[in-house]
This record gives C-alpha cells, sequence and structure tokens, in this order.
C-alpha cells in the first residue's frame, strides 16, 4: 500500500510540481490551498507526512503544524517546511511548532524526495 502525502500551498504550480514529483515516486497526494483548508481534510484520513508552505493566507504553515500536532491522529505524523523562508528565526519557529525538516524553494524534485525518503518510513 502506498504512502499518503499531504502537500499545502496557496500556489497551484507549487502543489502541480510536487504533486507530480510524489506521485511518480508512487505517494498518494493529497492538497490543500491553506491551513484552513488542511485542517478540514485532516479528519482522520492515514497521512504519512505533511508538506506545507510558511506564508499563506487564512493560516500560515507554522500555525497549521501547530494546530496539526494537536490532532491526536497526526501527533506523531512527521511535517516539513518547503517555503521561500530561509531565516534561522523562522526555521527555529517552525522546529518549536513541530517541523521535522526544512527545504527552501525553488528545489530541484530529487532534494525533495530525498527529504521525504528521511521522515516516510
Amino acid at each position: 500500500m502506498s504512502k499518503t502525502i499531504m502537500i499545502v500551498d496557496d500556489s497551484a504550480s507549487i502543489r502541480k510540481v510536487v504533486r507530480l514529483t510524489l506521485e511518480q515516486s508512487g505517494f498518494n497526494v493529497i492538497d490543500a490551498v491553506d491551513g484552513v483548508d488542511a485542517l478540514k481534510k485532516l479528519d482522520g484520513v492515514k497521512i504519512n507526512l505533511l508538506i506545507t508552505d510558511v506564508n499563506m493566507p487564512n493560516m500560515d504553515g507554522i500555525t497549521l503544524v501547530k494546530e496539526a500536532k494537536q490532532l491526536p491522529a497526526y501527533k506523531f505524523t512527521p511535517m516539513m517546511m518547503l517555503t521561500t523562508e530561509a531565516s534561522d528565526e523562522k526555521k527555529n519557529e517552525g522546529r518549536a511548532a513541530g517541523a521535522k525538516a526544512w527545504l527552501v524553494k525553488p528545489f530541484q524534485p530529487p532534494m525533495l524526495l530525498n527529504a521525504v525518503s528521511k521522515l516516510i518510513i
């Protein structure tokens, strides 16, 4: 059975590139346009990894990670930030919220898959 990854980004083009990269590697993908949309879709469905942007309308990625970690079904789900943010301050905020990895855009698909392979067991 293949693993499921949720991607959360307000950019349709980023979601498309990430989806193609992951699906070509055999993953199932669920996508969401922002943190609010993602939380609605985290309704008990098994997610093996959540990948989120930081800067999004309605709910940013760091808040999403904090909120998702409060849900019993996702408390131990690995979460990764995929963002243009590269400051140590933001990285520390993400880590404190529960993010296990940080990948800066623009990214190369092999870099994404390498990070994913380290987070999904």
